[in-house]
């Protein structure tokens, strides 16, 4: 009896051996755990870091820089003009642009004629500028008037007797106006930024052929002359409106003529004006009331 119940004891062992490496066998042969399956994605995703892209506000204080830095000092700091650069918050070319294919050949090539020198920026740096410039104009755009502020005080800092002096003397206004005939209350009919802007640009800043007073003179290879208002004027060619209301044009290779153009001795005074004596005639002109 104890033979046998050793045996039958034996047998149980046994079975219970084989039931557990059944048992481990199965497990091994199962798919791996989820932990396992995503442990390759983890790795990949470290592996793989996207660099982190520029807010638009990062991007405009960038473009703020730069233009401070390369462009300011002709447009101004806040891209609303400058001693010598017009201000881009009201440009049509920066109107028409759509993220800088207008204003990106403009400064990628300079306007040699006109004194600006070409600049090599980076596609990011002219991106960044871009972006500054149409912020610019978005918020000028924002404001009644389309106009920066202009403070009463900011037009009064000259000083009325050399504005006077220069009046008669190295400004050569004198030759033209008087200020006891057409400039008389010249102060009551324009007030402040009006006054200043009629002094530097008695016929408008954009004005053209059909508003200027000037006329022309061409004489004729027989020896005609024919005189006119000055309506087209290039390298090539010269035309005016003559006094029947015919517009006539000539090649001035083959004519000679002579402009008289009495605002033209404004333009001129334009490359003169310091920033002192433009403030001291406009004082004087302020006086003329």
């Amino acid at each position: 009896m104890a033979v046998c119940d050793s045996r039958v004891f034996l047998l149980s062992i046994c079975l219970l051996v084989f039931r557990g490496l059944s048992f481990a066998s199965q497990q091994s042969a199962q798919p791996a755990s989820q932990p396992a399956a995503t442990a390759p994605q983890g790795t990949a995703s470290v592996s793989r870091s996207t660099p982190q892209q520029a807010t638009p506000t990062e991007q405009v204080q960038k473009g703020q820089s730069l233009f401070a830095t390369q462009c300011a000092f002709c447009h101004g700091r806040d891209a609303a003009g400058g001693e010598s650069g017009p201000d881009l918050t009201s440009s049509e070319l920066v109107e028409k642009d759509v993220n800088g294919n207008e204003i990106g050949p403009v400064v990628r090539s300079g306007r040699i004629d006109k004194g600006m020198p070409p600049f090599n920026f980076s596609d990011a740096d002219l991106a960044a500028v871009v972006l500054f410039i149409h912020e610019q104009k978005t918020r000028m755009d924002s404001k009644q008037g389309r106009r920066r502020t202009v403070q009463a005080e900011d037009l009064q800092t000259g000083n009325a007797e050399e504005g006077k002096q220069y009046f008669n003397g190295a400004g050569g206004c004198a030759k033209c106006h008087s200020p006891s005939g057409d400039l008389a209350g010249v102060a009551s009919r324009f007030r402040g930024l009006a006054l200043l802007e009629r002094m530097l640009y008695p016929g408008g800043r954009r004005a053209g052929p059909s508003s200027s007073p000037a006329t022309v003179t061409v004489t004729l290879p027989s020896g005609e002359t024919v005189t006119g208002k000055l309506a087209y004027r290039d390298e090539f060619v010269i035309g005016l409106v003559d006094s029947s209301g015919w517009y006539r044009s000539w090649f001035k290779s083959a004519v000679k003529f002579k402009v008289n153009n009495p605002l033209e001795a404004h333009s001129e005074e334009l490359g003169k004006y310091t920033e002192e004596s433009m403030h001291n005639v406009l004082a004087y002109l302020q006086t003329l009331r």
